[in-house]
């Protein structure tokens, strides 16, 4: 049986590290960080996650701003609102819930926020940097951090390992391979183009599963082993739950539990790990 990564209990011991330094950073220097966050319209999900942002800020210690504008607010006025905020000293972060609303250019509010701000690591520069050899990003996205950063304290070498990303998406797949690809592991992306998809899996020492299919990984496609990191999040019908649903990863949990070596659930794996990244960017930033 496979050795489960608390994703919970990791996060935990980073926030209680920042919440340290916060402390000291205001002790010695008298800044406090500070973190913005811009929601444009009202879908529910996203007005969540940057409730949730919010409040982890401010157990932290650090100060929290929130801004909101309307579904019908135009660009101009969000990339008015990011280049005011960018301005600011007491804001060292600056996040804008993804995603934006239709017809809204993602790549042109990103751009406007300045790379030393760029704590949710979407800037366009920043996710190239990832790419180049010798160059450090200013920060890189949250959740492919959260990944690194759970291999990293539960002692898994990654130079020198295969590793096979499942997903090509921007926000994980894509910047979380070159991540692993700059700590000298051999990378390969799968996707939907991909012929004899398990042969591939098969071969990994470390497995990312991140294409947002409801348990697509099944044994059969791991390497006896393996670690395997699962970022899905999918939500299926459960009628035993009072909710009548409830959460699930992108692997087949209880069947690949007992061929990896070592696994992370959903939830309690990756997703607490997501917003103590963030955290730790924008202490970054203050600190800088």
């Amino acid at each position: 049986m496979a050795t489960i990564i608390d994703g919970n209990a990791i996060a935990a011991a980073v926030r209680a590290e920042i919440k340290e330094r916060v402390a000291i950073l205001k002790a010695t220097r008298g800044i406090v960080p500070g973190l913005a966050t811009v929601l444009v319209g009202d879908d529910p999900a996203s007005a969540v996650y940057v409730r949730n942002k919010r409040k982890a800020c401010e157990e932290v210690g650090m100060t929290s701003f929130g801004y909101t504008l309307p579904a019908t607010a135009s660009e101009a006025e969000v990339l008015a609102l990011v280049q005011s905020l960018a301005a600011r000293a007491d804001v060292h972060g600056i996040l804008t819930q993804l995603p934006l609303p239709r017809g809204m250019r993602e790549d042109a509010v990103l751009g406007a926020i300045p790379l030393a701000k760029d704590v949710d690591g979407f800037h366009p520069s920043n996710l190239g940097m990832l790419g180049l050899k010798n160059k450090r990003a200013a920060f890189a996205p949250c959740t492919p951090q959260g990944c690194i950063e759970l291999l990293t304290r539960t002692g898994v070498t990654i130079a020198g390992k295969r590793a096979v990303v499942l997903g090509r998406s921007a926000i994980v797949g894509l910047p979380v391979g070159l991540m692993l690809l700059a700590r000298d592991a051999t990378v390969t992306y799968c996707h939907s183009r991909t012929v004899d998809l398990p042969a591939v899996t098969r071969e990994a020492d470390i497995l990312i599963a991140a294409i947002g299919k409801p348990r697509f990984v099944t044994a059969d496609m791991v390497k006896p082993g393996a670690v395997v990191i699962d970022v899905g999040i999918n939500r299926i019908d459960d009628p035993t739950r009072k909710s009548g649903s409830r959460l699930v990863g992108d692997v087949d949990f209880e069947a690949v539990e007992k061929v990896a070596g070592a696994i992370t659930p959903v939830p309690g794996g990756v997703g607490p790990m997501t917003i103590a990244m963030l955290l730790q960017n924008t202490l970054k930033a203050a600190e800088a």
